[in-house]
């Protein structure tokens, strides 16, 4: 489990996030560290109010890469002036706030604790549906908390889904460290048996399918698509981290998966549904990865176009078998998650490029930033209303909207 420490400078919007941040850190499993020199990953939410601000923020973010394993610089300057750390030889990922937990997890698995229990955050119901993974992946270190996986009978996890949908749950979160092998130490995988139940538990709610490997996916993945295509409450999205476009990557990874087989999940779900959601991650600068490796990563993702992309920087985590390998230089590593992140932006920008002019139906899941509110599409895909207040409009609401806008990683609608 990664240690981390967060930094916040600014507004109420940029604390708010903070804790959004932390939040997902925490469900992953993950701890704050005494202080960032005892850190695995150091957090910066940045501000840019003024040039003085401007100036503490280049300062600040040169104390903590000199303190700290790894930097995550995020935030308003992050957004709107980003380029500036890298002018002042900061060693840093300058990110998207809701791109900061994936990063900071380096591509491991969440780790639910033990005790792991569905709770009622706002209208999310967050419902783990089970501990452990099947995999042995070289790079992780989560593997050492949980062990293998540990299934919960479905009638149990449909019971929990029904007391939260009964508390006030308008979406369902389903969430473990990997949802596609639910059922595996049983004989069967059976995920797609849960998710149809749950969709008929009685309300008006929908369900988000969390992580799923893409092996344990690929051995489902007619079953999953049909159920998908047959349930309006799922969301059309599926999280299959293929981690490398590399076969060869793949296999010193140790990840279970080949390309192939996470290529022919993502064509069963085109040929089930019409719109859909296809999320993924991309480890860079793992210690074998050559460049004719990271070009077919960049290859895969050209091909198979995702339109939720995490873009992640290996780094070494004590204990693990990755951490004994002879690593690449850290410009290697920056050079190549600073080619795969312009492209990721083109891809993910032309996805909700696509949306403005269409007419959808939302979900209100949570309020945003000012007198605004975050919504989700059938799709999963993040649309954002202003003035929400003139439109009576708040989280739990389901509402028709337009989408007028975007800004590459969501977009803007207006309700009819």
């Amino acid at each position: 489990m990664a240690r981390y420490h967060i930094e916040t400078y600014g507004c109420t919007a940029n604390r708010g996030e903070s804790r959004q941040i932390e939040r997902a850190l925490r469900d992953g499993g993950h701890a704050p560290a005494a202080g960032p020199e005892d850190a695995d990953v150091a957090i910066l939410n940045s501000c840019t109010v003024v040039e003085k601000t401007e100036r503490n923020m280049l300062r600040r973010a040169q104390e903590l890469e000199a303190e700290t394993a790894e930097l995550i610089v995020t935030g308003c300057m992050a957004l709107a002036q980003g380029e500036e750390f890298r002018e002042a030889g900061v060693d840093a990922q300058v990110l998207h706030w809701d791109e900061v937990p994936a990063a900071a997890m380096n591509g491991e698995c969440p780790t639910p604790t033990p005790d792991a229990e569905p709770i009622l955050d706002g209208v999310i119901g967050i419902l783990p549906i089970a501990r452990g993974c099947m995999s042995d992946c070289s790079y992780c270190i989560t593997k050492q908390a949980t062990g293998k996986i540990d299934s919960p009978p479905i009638e149990e996890n449909v019971e929990k889904a029904r007391a939260l949908v009964h508390a006030g749950a308008k979406e369902i979160r389903i969430t473990g460290q990997d949802t596609g092998v639910y059922g595996w130490e049983q004989g069967e995988r059976v995920l797609h048996e849960l998710l149809d139940r749950v969709c008929d538990i009685e309300g008006e709610f929908r369900v988000r399918l969390g992580m799923a490997n893409p092996k344990g996916v690929h051995g489902i993945r007619e079953e999953l698509a049909t159920v998908f295509a047959e349930n309006e409450r799922l969301y059309n999205f599926i999280h299959a981290p293929v981690q490398s476009g590399s076969n060869d990557v793949l296999g010193d990874m140790r990840r279970q998966h080949q390309v192939r087989e996470f290529v022919e999940v993502v064509e069963t779900f085109d040929d089930a549904l019409d719109e859909w959601t296809l999320s993924t991650d991309f480890i860079v600068g793992f210690p074998t990865e050559t460049d004719a490796d990271h070009e077919q990563s960049m290859a895969l993702l050209r091909e198979v176009r995702p339109e939720k992309i995490n873009v992640t920087r290996f780094s070494k985590r004590p204990g693990t078998d990755a951490a004994d390998m002879k690593g690449l230089g850290g410009t290697v590593k920056k050079e190549r998650s600073k080619a795969m992140s312009e492209l990721k932006m083109d891809v993910v920008g032309e996805a909700y490029e696509s949306m403005v002019g269409t007419e959808r139906r939302v979900l209100v899941v949570e309020e945003g930033t000012g007198d605004s509110v975050k919504c989700r599409d059938d799709a999963y895909r993040q649309v954002i209303v202003q003035n929400a207040s003139e439109h009576g409009v708040e989280p739990g609401n389901f509402l028709d909207v337009e989408i007028t806008g975007h800004q590459t990683v969501y977009a803007f609608g207006r309700p009819v």
